[in-house]
């Protein structure tokens, strides 16, 4: 059996260009089964332990679909949205997306209670 790639994912030559960077070599399981589902438009429920790349499970096929999108998105529309349950996974999932989409052109906004609105 031949050993899971990214590149046999089928995804987009900016992200695996960012996850060689990012020295992401392998995916797990959960990224191995959920990505082609994703990317094939299904709707996937993952449960995998903390630390096995479920942000990358998500987060990759969510900016390759929008970064294929052609048409100019409505201004100041959302496209895509993320909820998770603490202040302290959203900033983390932010930073993934961040580093995940670095050579794709998208944008994304983190919010959350418990501050104020302008940090």
């Amino acid at each position: 059996m031949t050993e899971p790639t990214f590149e046999n994912l089928d995804l987009i030559k900016p992200l695996l260009r960012v996850l060689k960077a990012e020295n992401y070599s392998t995916p797990t399981p959960i990224q191995s089964q959920a990505i082609p589902l994703m990317l094939n438009g299904k709707d996937v429920l993952g449960i995998a332990q903390t630390g096995t790349g479920k942000t990358a499970a998500f987060g990759l096929p969510i900016l390759q679909i929008l970064s294929k999108i052609e048409t100019r998105p409505v201004t100041k529309s959302t496209r895509a949205l993320i909820l998770a349950p603490t202040r302290e996974l959203v900033i983390q999932i932010g930073d993934a997306l961040r580093t995940y989409g670095r050579e794709v052109p998208l944008r994304h906004t983190v919010i959350y209670g418990g501050v104020g609105q302008n940090p």
